[in-house]
């Protein structure tokens, strides 16, 4: 599995809504920024900003990678739990795809609370609720039950998407804005976006990995000690096929929230 195409990926999918946030929260502004949980840098290293920009994430292969991707941002090795900066130090902190990993996530988002100014902004960028995974056709409707037995499994929460604005309400953040990304992985809105504003991955010459190549991956590795491998081939066959016919669904509800400390 590429995990630097999958954060790629991902950024792709939150490309405008970042736009808007950071607009909002003053990214060209701030003087110093942290992203929570930053992986291979795919979302560090498309920030506009004049702020020293600092990650943090466990993993330090990944770490690795990011100082390639990502070479001029502070990177730490270490846990959202127990965030290793001084209290109110950064302008805007903020995560993606992260806090459903996170066995404790409203402490995290305390943290986060913690580490930024009073008056400096929170953001959670994206959080999905795969127990409401929409799939079609009918063939392909127990994908979503077997990736939210998987996620379990992993020790996610897949269903933390739905929760999102009453956690930053339980963290004593201000809530600002909170709701439902518009688009999704296959959506013609997303295509667009993507030729308005392109990936770094793409800004610098390197083809994007098809969406539903990404996606079968991610579910080849989830379904691997669930589901035979030859079921798991026939369901990729209808999802093709129904790709053909233009009859694929396939929707999971992700949520984004920002508040102010």
């Amino acid at each position: 599995m590429d995990w630097h195409s999958r954060f790629l990926q991902q950024a792709a999918w939150t490309s405008d809504l970042r736009a808007y946030l950071f607009e909002r929260t003053g990214l060209r502004c701030a003087r110093r920024v942290l992203e929570i949980g930053c992986g291979t840098g795919a979302i560090l290293s498309d920030l506009d900003t004049p702020a020293s920009v600092h990650g943090l994430d466990l993993d330090l292969v990944r770490l690795e990678e990011a100082c390639r991707i990502a070479p001029s941002a502070v990177l730490t090795c270490g846990d959202a739990l127990a965030l290793p900066y001084k209290s109110g130090i950064f302008d805007i902190t903020f995560c993606h795809f992260l806090l459903l990993w996170v066995h404790q996530p409203l402490f995290a988002l305390t943290e986060m609370k913690r580490v930024t100014h009073s008056g400096g902004a929170v953001l959670a960028l994206a959080e999905p609720d795969y127990t409401s995974r929409v799939d079609k056709p009918a063939p392909l409707a127990p994908i979503g039950r077997l990736q939210t037995e998987s996620l379990k499994r992993q020790g996610a929460d897949p269903g933390l998407g739905k929760h999102l604005a009453e956690l930053f309400r339980l963290a004593g953040i201000t809530l600002i804005e909170t709701g439902p990304l518009r688009v999704s992985p296959d959506s013609s809105m997303l295509r667009r976006s993507r030729e308005d504003h392109p990936s770094p991955a793409e800004r610098d010459g390197v083809a994007p990995v098809p969406a539903q190549d990404q996606e079968w991956a991610v579910l080849e590795a989830d379904l691997a000690d669930m589901v035979p491998a030859d079921e798991i081939h026939s369901m990729k066959l209808v999802d093709e096929q129904a790709r053909l016919r233009g009859e694929r669904v396939h929707h999971v509800p992700t949520y984004f929230a920002w508040g102010v400390v």
